[in-house]
């Protein structure tokens, strides 16, 4: 907090107090959220685009989460339920991409447009050609008759968004080579931190927007969502030395290797790349009895330097937003709130 411009520290914070008579408060406040100033969304845009594929399944009676299905070109099959613990407990890239096919980039992006969210979904995530605008099919298998088909689809260039900072830096690494330029992000994927946190607002609180700005799931959807948001990957079935509890739950857990206090619950999406570290989480505290939805984004490249990976993720990235969910869970509430 010496430096907060030199890494974009961004913070949003919303308590929630429900009231006797059933009526929500929100107490929300912010520190230097720059709408209009580009940062890097990484792994979080995995988290509308999970929201988005559930919300298509529901208009399609053919299939539905658990239904198996097949990529174009791959070999293995799954399920969206599969994918969407993948996504959501280790955030596995795969997964994200594989419901982007689902998709496609316009329909991303039609649905966000549609509740009112600044958002731009471009690409898809550590892929050869990862912004290309054709989709591969998706085969959904039938107890009887061939796979239903869905895609492929095409969508429309990439727009760059109207915001500041698309290039980043002083110079960026290239098949190898050092370029002496700075790196262009206009084609990423943009999602800006007040976006992520409204998503994750109408996830936890569908009722305090309305139907139009909600997504449109079923409630056993948003439940289910909520659900695995919130597990820890041991509970899933992946090792603990590899995946501990803060393994992607930056805030409060992140520089901690040990078991998560069990009356802390937290459902959240991060995401890490290109030095960005972005975290929203909704946290319920059984010992205080206050939930929050927190949002935090830090940029941590001190060579001001793309794709070396020189990012000081572990030394000041994670740390610093641990730090911050500790600190805002435990702070004072505001007289009269």
């Amino acid at each position: 907090m010496d430096n907060p411009d030199a890494h974009e520290v961004q913070i949003l914070f919303t308590e929630i107090i429900h009231g006797s008579d059933g009526q929500i408060e929100l107490i929300e406040d912010e520190f230097e959220v720059a709408d209009g100033r580009y940062h890097y969304p990484a792994s979080t845009v995995k988290f509308p685009v999970a929201l988005l594929a559930l919300e298509r399944l529901l208009e399609d009676p053919r299939i539905d989460r658990y239904s198996r299905f097949v990529v174009e070109s791959e070999n293995v099959g799954t399920s969206v339920t599969n994918e969407l613990i993948k996504l959501f407990v280790i955030s596995d890239n795969d997964a994200y991409n594989r419901l982007f096919e689902f998709l496609g980039k316009d329909d991303i992006n039609s649905r966000l447009a549609d509740k009112r969210l600044n958002a731009r979904i471009s690409h898809r995530l550590s892929v050869p050609e990862s912004d290309a605008l054709t989709t591969k099919s998706l085969y959904f298998s039938q107890e009887t008759g061939a796979p239903i088909r869905v895609g492929a689809t095409v969508s429309r260039p990439i727009v760059i968004p109207n915001v500041a900072g698309l290039g980043k830096g002083i110079a960026y690494y290239e098949n190898g080579s050092r370029i002496e330029a700075p790196f262009d992000f206009s084609e990423k994927n943009f999602l800006p931190l007040r976006t992520l946190h409204s998503m994750l607002t109408r996830l936890v609180l569908p009722e305090c927007f309305t139907p139009a700005q909600r997504f449109s799931l079923s409630e056993a959807q948003r439940q289910f969502v909520l659900s695995i948001m919130q597990r820890y990957p041991r509970e899933t079935g992946f090792d603990p030395q590899q995946y501990p509890d803060g393994y992607g739950k930056f805030l409060i857990l992140g520089d901690s290797v040990d078991p998560a206090p069990p009356h802390l619950k937290i459902a959240n999406k991060s995401g890490w790349a290109y030095g960005y570290l972005t975290d929203t989480a909704y946290i319920r505290d059984a010992q205080s009895g206050r939930e929050f939805i927190i949002s935090a984004s830090i940029h941590v490249n001190a060579n001001q330097t793309f794709n070396d990976d020189e990012y000081e993720y572990e030394e000041l990235g994670v740390p610093f937003l641990a730090e911050l969910g500790r600190a805002l869970i435990t702070s004072k509430r505001p007289a009269g709130g």
